[in-house]
């Protein structure tokens, strides 16, 4: 029987010890009994999938081992779960264990315990270096540094300074743009589906300049991309509906850079929201797809992901819209056996959310026929207006919509200063919240104006579409709202309609 010389170096650093100094530990170890060495250069101690380990524990099973040395405890497991597996391993086949540089002797329990303790602080160690990795890619990804990974469709690496550092960015590729904008175009009208564009890129011979086919899954991923984006004031607030966390603040987003989505530091488990707790960047290339055509398609890929099969008559055409006036989650369709057969009720009300719901009964046939007058209401009152809009009037319009997400986060951290405020701090709040309110009308008023004719010729389309409603298709429906409205607020018995125009 041998003794096993065992050694791993994940990566060799000047201040890491190699593996043939691991291996001169071992061998004073052996007192010149015959040994085996195994060795695995290159591999992480987080788990067992190591060739050279693999081997010796093979060797063990057919008791060709009587003994394994090793340098150090972290050299052959840094998982608990996996050491303790090892050693249950060796003692079924009476394999002793020993450190050469820690001394420990598995024939004792005091040593057995000792070692246990100490690969809690190896798993610990390696824990503790996945963090300070991850935190500092999250540090750089929000300085706008390039990450690596795939170059998105439609561009390529060009060198930059950020921040006095060296870095990559994004530089767009006009011939493959030029595809990204008729795709975009194409699936903003909500008359074309991704089968139709794939057949209409094969049919007119539009090849992709990388190689690949063109297929649903690929463009659909390119039409939920942010890194094309022209990012203005609508994509960030946007985004903040959506839940993500926005590192620039508002003033940021003139329309000029694109945007980084990363996946972020925090998980979450809802399936209905995929921008929820994601982390959204200014980059530091520039935008060529306009916001009002992205946001047009990324909402219609986002109403698909959240709207399956939502033909069925259980469900309602303003599913995705709606969202509870004092949690801010999504109202969801329930079904029950009453005269109204379906309502609306807040995702995060029940056993398992902190929210406890709207504050009233939404019966979903009484809220379809209310929003449907709304919508009629509001097209009229557009049928009445008339303006003129410049390159100008758009760049104003454009400034008064951040000063307004400026207002509204305004409002809302002062509000959250309400709880244990004093009494001259209390007259203040209300002071500034009143101000800031009378303010936030006003620009609301201006901004509906100056949309008018921006939308004219849409507008004659959806009005037409609203005088057919009852014999309108489900998925048009859906469209309208998509176009019209931004998103529906409801708490205790009061509706809240933002509007796109």
């Amino acid at each position: 029987m041998y003794d096993a010389l065992y050694a791993r170096q994940s990566i060799e650093k000047k201040d890491s010890i190699s593996v043939e100094s691991q291996l001169e530990y071992c061998r004073y170890e052996t007192h010149g009994e015959a040994y085996i060495e195994y060795t695995d250069k290159g591999f992480s101690g987080k788990d067992t999938n190591r060739p050279g380990f693999e081997k010796m524990m093979n060797d063990i099973r057919t008791g060709k081992i009587k003994r394994v040395i090793v340098y150090k405890l972290d050299r052959i497991s840094r998982s608990i779960l996996d050491f303790a597996n090892m050693m249950e391993i060796f003692q079924k086949y009476h394999v002793e264990f020993v450190s050469s540089t820690e001394k420990f002797d598995t024939s004792t329990p005091i040593g057995r315990a000792m070692l246990n303790i100490c690969i809690v602080f190896a798993q610990l160690e390696r824990e503790t270096i996945q963090k300070r990795v991850t935190d500092a890619y999250y540090a750089r990804c929000k300085r706008g540094f390039y990450m690596g990974g795939r170059i998105p469709y439609g561009y390529r690496l060009t060198n930059t300074v950020i921040d006095n550092v060296r870095t990559s960015m994004y530089e767009e590729v006009p011939e493959e743009s030029e595809q990204l904008k008729l795709i975009y175009s194409m699936y903003a009208d909500t008359d074309n589906s991704l089968g139709d564009i794939v057949r209409y890129l094969n049919e007119h011979q539009i090849k992709n300049l990388r190689g690949a086919n063109w297929n649903t899954a690929r463009i659909s991923e390119m039409l939920r991309n942010p890194v094309y984006v022209e990012a203005d004031i609508d994509v960030y607030q946007f985004f903040q509906s959506q839940g993500a966390n926005i590192y620039n603040p508002a003033s940021d987003f003139t329309g000029y850079n694109a945007c980084y989505l990363y996946k972020g530091t925090v998980s979450t488990t809802r399936k209905q929201c995929d921008l929820f707790n994601k982390e959204i960047v200014l980059a530091p290339h520039k935008g060529f797809i306009p916001s009002k055509t992205w946001l047009a398609c990324r909402i219609r890929c986002l109403n698909n992901r959240q709207s399956t099969k939502t033909c069925k008559p259980k469900n309602s055409w303003l599913v995705g819209k709606v969202k509870c006036g004092n949690c801010g989650y999504a109202l969801t369709i329930r079904k029950a056996k009453t005269k109204w057969g379906r309502y609306f009720v807040c995702s995060q009300s029940g056993n398992h959310g902190n929210c406890k719901g709207a504050g009233c009964t939404i019966y979903a046939d009484v809220l379809e026929e209310y929003m449907l007058g709304a919508i009629k209401e509001r097209l009229s009152e557009f049928q009445k207006l008339s303006c003129v809009t410049n390159t100008g009037e758009a760049q104003k319009n454009m400034t008064k919509k951040i000063r307004l997400t400026q207002i509204e986060e305004e409002i809302e951290e002062l509000l959250s200063k309400v709880s244990g405020a004093s009494g001259v701090l209390m007259k203040y709040i209300d002071e500034k919240v009143s101000e800031l309110d009378t303010e936030r009308k006003a620009l609301q008023e201006e901004i509906v104006t100056a949309n008018v004719t921006d939308t004219e010729g849409r507008l004659k389309q959806i009005t037409n579409h609203v005088k057919a409603w009852e014999t309108l298709p489900f998925e048009d429906r859906q469209a309208v709202v998509d176009t019209l409205i931004k998103v529906i607020r409801i708490a205790n018995g009061n509706i809240e309609i933002t509007w796109n125009i």
